[in-house]
């Protein structure tokens, strides 16, 4: 196993930094790695506290029309990185002093103007779990339920790009097809469009099936 010798913080910005490591591999040849993180000091760093708090949180959430048919709540968001729209979940960063249930709930009112109605569920299914750990330590978690509510924009940030998107799993079909999409989102979109329950896959926190 690899063995860190001493890490060094290269930027300081408030939702993303770089680390440097100093590394020696199994084979004894020493190096260095670079790490992405949303830690603002080395003292944060995933590597320190040996503990996998959630920096953010994914909500996968459900919306009903007036008929009773089922739409996916789904963003579609201008990112730097690629110059271009991408569509994701709704999501962000867990604030200070803040669980990701209610980092879900504020988060979704925020990004879509929808109320999330949470769905208690067995903590394998929400537990965060990592994003890219090949570039950095940051972990998501993730909170299912059902929105409501009139969708509106006037909750956003100034620098978000964002236009809420209630898909059908024909437009579901349509958007792994032909659009950007990221992973995370893709693989929960290609479960929902094979199960007939949206949430049939869940285990709930009383260990019933649903």
């Amino acid at each position: 196993m690899g063995i860190i010798h001493k890490i060094t913080q290269q930027t300081k910005n408030r939702f993303l930094n770089m680390y440097e490591l100093e590394v020696t591999h199994k084979s004894g040849k020493d190096s260095r790695y670079f790490v992405a993180s949303r830690a603002e000091k080395a003292e944060d760093l995933k590597i320190t506290t040996k503990k996998n708090t959630p920096d953010g949180v994914i909500i996968f959430s459900i919306v009903k029309d007036d008929d009773g048919k089922e739409k996916v709540v789904l963003i579609r968001q201008y990112r730097y990185p690629i110059d271009g729209f991408i569509y994701e979940f709704p999501a962000g960063l867990v604030d200070p002093g803040e669980d990701f249930g209610q980092a879900a709930i504020r988060e979704l009112k925020e990004e879509t103007g929808l109320v999330l109605d949470p769905i208690p569920v067995a903590e394998e299914y929400e537990k965060p779990y990592f994003t890219t750990i090949g570039m950095t330590d940051e972990s998501c978690a993730t909170v299912y339920g059902y929105a409501s509510g009139k969708m509106t924009r006037k909750y956003q940030e100034d620098s978000e790009e964002i236009e809420v998107v209630l898909a059908d799993k024909e437009e579901i079909r349509r958007i792994l097809k032909e659009e950007r999409v990221a992973i995370m989102c893709a693989y929960m979109l290609m479960h929902y469009l094979h199960d007939e329950d949206a949430f049939g896959f869940l285990r709930l926190k009383d260990d019933s099936i649903k």
